[in-house]
């Protein structure tokens, strides 16, 4: 059942995301968008009700409870980011901003943008960590914990290559082949943001502060 939910909890993901989408500018009702948005974050909270259920049920800690705590993890840190890329590129599609800008690929700004991926993966290794001793802490049989301990493991392996990628980009910068010019420098990436932000929000919102935007993210206690 766990993994079943999993699974519905990531379809869910995208029709909320969808419908939040198309609400926003077909419909043109940002308001209500963002209220749609902000059901995200109830996903990965009724995943974990579920799991903790589960559990106390007296079912013995397996690979789903396990993946169940990645899961939360990684919307956490990672479905704010997202949710900002489709709407970058929904409001491209459908003719109301630029095209978004792509992360870059040389120089110091690569290697920032690496350290941002980066912390996002090792943010959401440190919160699947955490469930999952929180997990190990709830059965308290330690003959039973052994396959959460063992995603733990898995965890500490997602922060050091995490660590190694950034690291690497910073001590050996990529530099683009004789003859190519860079797409993006660091000051256009730094005005354009790091998934066209500005350019996901139409013209007519970026002039009123009062219209809600999409500024929603998954922020579950913890994907996506």
């Amino acid at each position: 059942m766990i993994v079943t939910l999993i699974i519905a909890c990531e379809v869910g993901f995208w029709v909320l995301l969808a419908v939040g989408l198309a609400l926003r500018y077909l419909a043109r009702m940002p308001r209500t968008s963002a209220a749609v948005l902000l059901c995200e974050p109830l996903l990965e909270v009724v995943l974990l009700i579920v799991t903790a259920i589960d559990l106390r049920n007296g079912a013995e800690p397996d690979f789903k409870h396990g993946l169940a705590a990645v899961y939360i993890g990684f919307t956490a840190t990672h479905g704010h980011y997202m949710i900002k890329w489709a709407d970058g590129h929904a409001a491209h599609l459908l003719g109301r901003g630029p095209r978004p800008a792509k992360p870059p690929r040389y120089g110091t700004a690569r290697a920032v943008h690496e350290w941002k991926m980066g912390a996002r993966a090792i943010g959401a290794a440190v919160i699947a960590a955490g469930l999952l001793q929180a997990a190990i802490w709830y059965v308290g049989d330690a003959s039973q914990v052994e396959p959460l301990r063992q995603w733990q493991t898995r965890m500490g392996f997602v922060v050091g290559i995490s660590l190694i990628i950034a690291l690497s980009y910073t001590v050996w910068p990529k530099q683009p082949k004789q003859g190519e010019q860079p797409k993006h420098s660091e000051a256009e990436w730094g005005e354009r943001g790091e998934q066209g932000e500005a350019a996901a929000r139409p013209e007519a919102e970026r002039s009123s502060p009062q219209q809600a935007g999409p500024g929603t993210g998954r922020t579950g206690p913890a994907a996506r």
